[in-house]
């Protein structure tokens, strides 16, 4: 019975080893497999068009052809204003469509969807509902997440970021959450996920007070690429010394381009990416 055992035994751990991703060198020592690196997504400014450089950036998309932004208002920026409007990408002039009380609320991330405009608060737990040819507004929406941060839309849902590494998706029948997703650098959280865009079936995502945005497979949460936008942002506080972090992120399919900008910034950079999308 005792050889039986044994015998078993020698069994699994000859198993075990077998798929065992661990390797050992000539000296015995062990070798852990390491980390899947993630590919930096190569890209080039092919543009750059003027931003109203006295608006906290917060949200930035694209709707039939016209550039629409959402900012914020710290209490430190006397002249800041949380508002949602459209720019003008050839005047840099901004032309402000609802505004809130800067006193109650701090405007966050917007989109449209199904010809309504979403606007995020950022500490209410509350979001507006405007109509998007009008701008009245319609609705409001409560929301469980401690803060309110980034939005976007898979043409399905909502997809709420909350300065965390989950990601809501949100029914906008019911405007009640339908799933959570935690973005992963591997296995490791990825937090502080910001402004968001939904670009040919992945997630880009600021990642606040970094100068790099995440290409996010929205399936499993995984990083799939990154960009790194060091060098414009560089070249942005060259020009511009008050320009604050990254927090803008638009695609214009008619340009297969992506724009981005950042709080407080001059300019509105066009880049086009150079591998896969």
């Amino acid at each position: 019975m005792k050889r039986l055992l044994l015998f078993s035994i020698i069994l699994f751990l000859g198993l075990q080893s077998c798929t065992d991703q661990r390797s050992t060198t000539d000296t015995g020592t062990v070798v852990l497999p390491q980390p899947k690196a993630i590919p930096n997504l190569a890209y080039e400014v092919k543009a750059t068009l003027p931003h109203d450089k006295s608006l906290f950036t917060e949200g930035l998309f694209f709707h039939d052809g016209q550039l629409f932004e959402s900012t914020g208002s710290p209490e430190d920026i006397a002249e800041s204003k949380s508002m949602v409007g459209i720019m003008n990408t050839e005047t840099g002039v901004f032309s402000a469509k609802a505004e809130l009380d800067k006193s109650v609320y701090f405007g966050e991330g917007s989109v449209i969807f199904n010809d309504k405009l979403y606007q995020l608060t950022y500490k209410n737990q509350k979001g507006f509902i405007y109509d998007a040819k009008t701008f009245k507004k319609t609705g409001e929406f409560r929301y469980a997440n401690l803060e309110g941060w980034g939005l976007t839309t898979d043409s399905t849902n909502l997809i709420m970021s909350d300065g965390t590494n989950k990601l809501t998706f949100i029914n906008p029948a019911t405007m009640q959450p339908v799933k959570s997703l935690s973005v992963l650098e591997n296995d490791t959280p990825v937090d502080r996920l910001n402004e968001l865009e939904y670009i040919k079936g992945y997630i880009y995502a600021n990642v606040w007070l970094t100068n790099t945005i995440v290409k996010i497979d929205p399936a499993t949460g995984k990083l799939v690429g990154k960009l790194d936008i060091g060098p414009v942002f560089f070249t942005e506080k060259s020009k511009n010394i008050a320009g604050m972090e990254l927090n803008g992120i638009a695609y214009l399919p008619k340009t297969d381009r992506i724009y981005i900008t950042g709080k407080l910034w001059s300019t509105i950079y066009e880049i086009e990416l150079k591998s896969a999308q």
